[in-house]
């Protein structure tokens, strides 16, 4: 058990809640892009829909306290909970933090989860090295990584191959006049969905804090404080937009139709639902854009902007290491281990010099 004066617990709870906020205004997009790429409901109504029902979720998880299982993969299930301190807490913070901000101001769909889960495992590590490393949920989680998407983008066509066969004798009309009812219904619970388990990642960090602490004892448990707050932290900074990522989401990667749009909703909708029940931190940003991808691909192939899809791809990959190095580093300064952080700048300073003096090669072609 470590020792904490209450100011510094309530202001170390106050820096999660901060992440829980920029993780809705940063994963805001994820539930609403669809609508928006569709012009089915304004930018303003869309954030303020995304908002109710972001924290619409906590209703749900009252009924059903099984669906908070997600909470306890992250507050014991990546890092042995006997080892996190709230410098570890702080770390992880900041790392997850850190990485939300760069990719939100680049525009670029990343992961709040994996930016956190990031977080925690390199923090954890720089304090109690590799031992500590709970690998059957961290495991279950980079998994989650490859299959969310593919699984969603796989969904995602089913549910346009039932649906087209649904409605083949129906006018063009009518149909489209059905699927905006249905793509409205979709996102709504899409943005459940997403409260739902993005919520909890910082529930069971605040949750682990208040054990490791003395400040809560016995079964490891969300108090209902805590999920309430998560909630409305949530809920507020959904309201706030992300803008740049909906564009992305919404039309970059392809043109949507209102029939598309709700199937990728819905696909995602099922996704993490489903995550929710079994206690995987997936990364909503995934989900949805394998769903995205999927609607486009099942008009053809040639609708998808790969080349997009790609870079963001890329973002997945690094959102864990980049988020686990910030982290490390982050708990390395604050507990004054400053050979540890001088060793890691000078490792980016190298990796940026490097990257800075190699040049695209260009290939000439001799003349036939």
């Amino acid at each position: 058990m470590y020792h904490l004066a209450l100011p510094l617990l309530i202001g170390l709870i106050a820096v999660a809640l901060c992440f829980d906020f920029l993780n809705g205004l940063h994963d805001a997009a994820n539930s609403i892009a669809t609508v928006v790429g569709t012009r089915l409901i304004s930018p303003a109504w869309a954030v303020a829909f995304a908002a109710f029902f972001n924290f619409a979720a906590y209703f749900l998880a009252l009924k059903w306290p099984a669906l908070h299982n997600v909470a306890d993969t992250i507050g014991k299930g990546l890092v042995d909970k006997n080892v996190i301190t709230p410098a570890v807490v702080f770390g992880a913070l900041i790392g997850a933090m850190f990485w939300n901000v760069v990719t939100w101001v680049k525009g670029i769909p990343s992961s709040s989860s994996h930016a956190l889960v990031g977080g925690i495992v390199g923090a954890g590590v720089a304090h109690a090295g590799f031992p500590s490393i709970q690998w059957l949920g961290l495991n279950k989680t980079l998994i989650a990584i490859v299959l969310s998407p593919v699984l969603g983008l796989i969904l995602t066509m089913g549910i346009m191959l039932v649906t087209s066969w649904l409605f083949v004798r129906a006018s063009a009309r009518g149909a489209e006049r059905t699927f905006r009812g249905l793509h409205l219904v979709s996102s709504g619970t899409l943005s459940l969905s997403h409260g739902l388990n993005d919520a909890q990642k910082t529930m069971g960090l605040i949750t682990v804090l208040l054990y490791s602490t003395g400040y809560l004892h016995g079964h490891f448990a969300v108090p209902n404080w805590v999920a309430l707050s998560c909630y409305i932290a949530m809920g507020l900074g959904t309201l706030t937009g992300g803008w740049r990522v909906i564009e992305t989401m919404g039309t970059r990667i392809t043109k949507l139709s209102q029939h598309q749009g709700f199937s990728a909703s819905a696909g995602a909708s099922i996704m993490l639902f489903a995550a929710s029940a079994l206690g995987i931190p997936v990364s909503t940003t995934h989900t949805v854009t394998g769903c995205v991808i999927g609607a486009g691909a099942a008009r053809r192939a040639s609708a998808v902007r790969w080349g997009i899809a790609g870079n963001v791809a890329i973002a997945w990959v690094i959102t864990i290491p980049a988020s686990a190095i910030v982290a490390a580093t982050f708990y390395w300064l604050i507990s004054a281990q400053f050979v540890h952080v001088a060793i890691v700048l000078a490792v980016v300073a190298l990796i940026l010099f490097l990257s800075t003096r190699v040049k695209p090669h260009k290939v000439t072609r001799s003349p036939a």
